[in-house]
């Protein structure tokens, strides 16, 4: 599947680049903001090769690397349509002004006046990015979770179109099979199948949000229900697995936008880690989890919060007696941080995360909140 940017021509994207990654990192240390120190050990030059991403790279030089569009002079209308670099490129560290570059520091180049950086706008015809283009973060671990519903919302589980049988009367249908389907399709045409699974609940309060949901495949519309029918008639155009009586459909997505920038949320964030996809307990980097908070909240994709284990409150062993004489007194400890998660998708209230960096395995119950 071909990725898409909103960006004239390849020579504009890396025109933007070089523009862009020339702003000093002073400006992202502003009061208020995330502090985005480069690292002490930051090498003077990084040679871009196949395989890299934005986040690796600027882990070389960047105490935190998802600060990189503050480094690149980025603002929030520019992320959403990221700058792209490529193999072959060289990203020099610029130590007498405290930046990065695309020109070699003392050269003719980096000692002229930057021009002001240029603005995208969507009226600029849309191409597909070279297949050798630089990503933001490997697509891998998450393509699954991009075009497939792994995790449906309660609203959307109750409204949805659900297959009530087939021509033939089997129980279990696979590809090529026809099927009868009952419920409102809203226009939509290819819709995908899943079948419900786990509740997931809001650590914090409780409440039910959600539910994982086994993908089984694709169907497309034959025919909408006609006078005196309740059902329309639908072909299983794909089935990773069989589909039954009971399953759900939701409307294929369109093709997901795989132009991710990270940033620090809009709001203040507070979340809980809801679960760890294919229902293990603890997770590791380059692993999914699912957090209970999502658009409404003012998460978004690229939003990057760290992770915290959450301080548990213990005896005081110096304390004194607690009520009547009985027991000691108790403390809380500190949360203590031990990651960075970055969502990449976003729903009204749950989100999915990928752990991008973590020092101990992340669990169920962590602390996800906004950068300090």
């Amino acid at each position: 599947m071909k990725n898409f940017s909103t960006v004239a021509t390849r020579l504009t994207a890396a025109a933007l680049v070089a523009c862009a990654v020339a702003a000093p990192i002073e400006a992202a240390a502003q009061p208020g903001r995330t502090n985005c120190s480069f690292r002490p050990d930051a090498p003077d030059q990084h040679v871009v090769v196949k395989g890299d991403t934005l986040w690796d790279i600027s882990g070389t030089f960047l105490e935190r690397p998802w600060c990189w569009p503050k480094v690149w002079g980025m603002n929030r209308d520019e992320i959403r349509n990221p700058h792209w670099i490529y193999p072959g490129q060289i990203i020099y560290f610029d130590r007498a002004h405290g930046r990065l570059s695309l020109t070699k520091p003392g050269s003719q180049a980096a000692d002229e006046p930057q021009p002001s950086p240029l603005r995208m706008s969507p009226q600029l015809r849309t191409e597909a990015l070279g297949a050798d283009a630089v990503p933001a973060i490997a697509p891998g671990a998450i393509e699954p979770f991009l075009t497939q519903p792994l995790v449906v919302e309660s609203a959307e589980l109750q409204g949805a179109p659900r297959i009530v049988g087939s021509t033939d009367g089997h129980v279990y249908m696979g590809q090529g099979d026809k099927v009868y389907v009952r419920g409102d399709l809203k226009g939509a045409r290819t819709f995908q199948v899943f079948r419900p699974g786990k509740e997931l609940r809001d650590p914090q309060t409780g409440a039910l949000l959600a539910h994982e949901a086994a993908y089984l495949g694709t169907v497309n519309l034959v025919r909408e229900a006609q006078p005196g029918s309740d059902v329309h008639s639908f072909t299983i155009t794909s089935s990773n697995q069989e589909m039954g009586v009971g399953d759900r459909l939701l409307a294929a997505p369109p093709a997901p936008i795989r132009s991710y920038v990270p940033h620090a949320p809009e709001r203040q964030i507070d979340a809980r880690l809801m679960s760890v996809y294919a229902g293990v307990s603890h997770a590791g980097q380059n692993q999914v989890v699912t957090v209970n908070r999502g658009t409404v909240d003012g998460l978004d994709v690229g939003s990057v919060l760290e992770l915290y284990h959450l301080g548990k409150t213990v005896p005081d062993p110096t304390g004194s007696k607690g009520f009547l004489g009985f027991g000691k007194s108790t403390m809380k400890l500190p949360d203590e941080k031990f990651g960075t998660l970055f969502i990449f998708r976003a729903f009204g209230r749950v989100s999915y995360g990928l752990i991008m960096h973590v020092t101990e395995p992340a669990q169920v119950g962590d602390v996800a909140k906004s950068p300090e």
